[in-house]
């Protein structure tokens, strides 16, 4: 039984038959075979983004979110390049964490910056945005820390 089992196997392709396997492996040190280079696909670099200047600024985005599915809008926007306000007052505490999460994280890629406006509401700043307050001109805070 073991060897119709064997013999299907074979004829399959699920099995290498060890004898040919054996000879094949000799064979392949004896004989040298030209080196075949592999094509490389270079990485594609990323393509600057025009940084407008700080006259340029002509509109700031609120977005009021329900759930954490209004996070892509909150990307888009920010990665366009416009500063966003975030009003997060009408949603749970869980899902509004879960989106100043986000943020966080958006801004640290895309090197912007978070502010605390009032307890749910948060300003997103691009790189090319100063801000300035009451507690420091021109400072603003890298990560929100939310503990």
């Amino acid at each position: 039984m073991a060897g119709a089992l064997r013999k299907t196997m074979l004829y399959l392709g699920l099995a290498e038959d060890e004898q040919a396997a054996a000879e094949g492996y000799v064979e392949e040190y004896l004989e040298p075979e030209e080196e075949h280079r592999a094509d490389v696909t270079p990485l594609r670099r990323p393509v600057p983004r025009p940084v407008p200047t700080p006259g340029d600024l002509r509109r700031i985005t609120t977005i009021h979110p329900r759930s954490y599915n209004d996070a892509r809008a909150i990307g888009e926007a920010f990665r366009s390049g416009t500063p966003v306000i975030m009003n997060l007052s009408e949603m749970t505490d869980a899902d509004a964490k879960r989106l100043v999460d986000f943020s966080a994280g958006l801004i640290f890629g895309l090197h912007g910056a978070i502010e605390r406006v009032t307890t749910k509401v948060f300003l997103l700043s691009p790189e090319h945005v100063e801000i300035a307050g009451e507690d420091g001109a021109g400072e603003s805070a890298g990560f929100y820390n939310q503990s």
